[in-house]
């Protein structure tokens, strides 16, 4: 196993659950690549910034080159970035669908296999995460989201096949799927009621899903794992 500081690549990185993965990979000594839309330069040298479309592969090919180039190695990826929007079924647009689609599932893809083709040059296996919802195993009608429920629900599938397919080589695929978490997504003033709608009465916070991600990235005998953080939603209501 080489001695080089470990890697992580992020998506969605620059604000929300994605500003505080960084910061949670860093504490445990990790090297960041971090990449997102509006992503600014970072003071850290340990931490560098790549602005980009995830939904472009060419985002994805920037961002492992940037990993190699600027720390030799990549060890995990946690596929953060994504678009939700909640509407009836009804209402959506083709827009809506090809954006969403080109997000969750395109910048997914894209990344994920990038940085799968570096893990297997690398030859030490590897982990990579990524963000579902919760919304995917336990439907609510008072959120509509058949866009998040088709994009996400496919990142189950996902994660479950690669991890099968991979786990011979030592690369481990899991996720976490939130509840309604405290982020610029969801603005203070519906809060109170968001938070009703979890069984421990309370929204969750980015280190609840931050904690999970850090869990799932030390537990060398999990994969294939969509791992809940959602205050009991997954259980009923």
């Amino acid at each position: 196993m080489s001695t080089q500081k470990k890697v992580v690549v992020v998506t969605g990185a620059s604000q929300g659950i994605g500003a505080g993965v960084v910061e949670g990979f860093r504490k445990r000594g990790f090297a960041v690549v971090a990449t997102s839309r509006s992503i600014t330069p970072s003071n850290d040298p340990d931490v560098v910034t790549i602005a980009g479309d995830i939904s472009d592969p060419e985002t994805a090919r920037r961002v492992v080159a940037a990993a190699v180039e600027n720390f030799g190695r990549i060890d995990t990826l946690v596929n953060n970035a994504g678009v939700f929007a909640s509407k009836p079924f009804t209402e959506w647009t083709q827009e809506d669908f090809e954006s969403t689609q080109a997000v969750n599932v395109g910048g997914v893809f894209h990344v994920t296999q990038a940085v799968v083709a570096r893990l297997l040059e690398q030859g030490e296996g590897g982990h990579v995460v990524s963000i579902t919802t919760a919304l995917v195993d336990q439907p609510d009608a008072r959120v509509p989201a058949a866009l998040a429920s088709i994009t996400k629900g496919g990142l189950n599938a996902l994660t479950k096949g690669l991890a099968i397919e991979y786990a011979s080589r030592g690369i481990r695929v899991n996720a976490v799927a939130p509840g309604l978490i405290k982020t610029p997504m969801n603005p203070e003033a519906y809060h109170e009621t968001l938070a009703g709608m979890h069984p421990l009465n309370r929204m969750g916070e980015i280190d609840d899903i931050v904690d999970a991600i850090l869990f799932l990235d030390s537990a060398t005998f999990v994969t294939g794992e969509i791992l809940h953080v959602d205050g009991g939603q997954n259980a009923g209501h």
